[in-house]
């Protein structure tokens, strides 16, 4: 914020006037970004794990490590898969398996900084991403201009045990039912809870083919191995939400 100096060069005495800040807009009512000092960053801080995938870390309580990414327009001013309208300028994230309103604190390995966000969102679905940050999450990380940074993710407050609900595996997402459905009829035969998961993506309506649904997300990995060596498939563990539960499968 730059403070103006008015001065008048004339007169025998100067005056100066300070300019008051800009007022700034209120704090939203989602979690705030953390404002403690960043930490030190640590050693070997945003080097990739040898195979690049999510990490479980550190026994004592959840925790986890891996790509983050940021996401914006055009899901700015769309359902989230909570139900409510996702609002990038929020401090809010998409987390595949972790309970919506969980607040998970997201410090970057690249430069230590650290915010915090909820949980609101299901994905990110691409790779080895582990957390889609909202942009103004993105921003108190200075992650916006490179769009990904290696992070840990550990756990603030949850609403309840992260560990317990139950878990599908993702095994593709068709922008075409016509497609999904086909993938669906052909794997019938070897698995018997197979479902169709219809939501938004970046370029219009997407329908995501899910098959299980497991006690623990343990058993979804197991699942999710079997189906990556058996058939080849690029899978994802999600979580299965409250609606998802109780709908039949297609």
């Amino acid at each position: 914020m730059l403070v103006a100096l008015v001065t008048s060069g004339c007169a025998p005495k100067r005056t100066t006037a300070n300019v008051p800040p800009a007022p700034q807009p209120a704090p939203s009512n989602t979690t705030p970004p953390n404002t403690k000092p960043p930490r030190a960053v640590p050693p070997n801080a945003g080097q990739p794990s040898k195979n690049n995938k999510p990490e479980p870390i550190a026994p004592g309580g959840y925790a986890e490590q891996g790509i983050a990414s940021w996401y914006g327009l055009p899901f700015h001013g769309r359902q989230a898969a909570d139900g409510e309208i996702y609002d990038m300028h929020k401090f809010t994230a998409a987390h595949r398996t972790l309970p919506f309103n969980t607040v998970v604190r997201v410090t970057s390995l690249v430069n230590g900084e650290h915010v915090d966000v909820r949980i609101t969102d299901r994905g990110p679905f691409v790779g080895n991403r582990v957390i889609d940050l909202s942009l103004a999450a993105a921003s108190a990380i200075d992650m916006v201009g490179p769009g990904t940074a290696r992070v840990r993710l550990e756990i603030v407050n949850a609403p309840t045990n992260p560990a317990k609900g139950r878990f599908a595996v993702q095994v593709g997402a068709f922008s075409d039912r016509t497609n999904a459905e086909r993938l669906r009829d052909q794997l019938s035969a070897r698995y018997q809870i197979i479902s169709i998961q219809e939501g938004m993506g970046p370029n219009g309506r997407l329908f995501r083919l899910r098959i299980g649904n497991e006690p623990s997300e343990d058993a979804a990995r197991k699942l999710a191995s079997k189906l990556h060596s058996e058939d080849g498939f690029e899978t994802f563990v999600v979580r299965l939400d409250d609606a998802q539960q109780t709908s039949s499968p297609d």
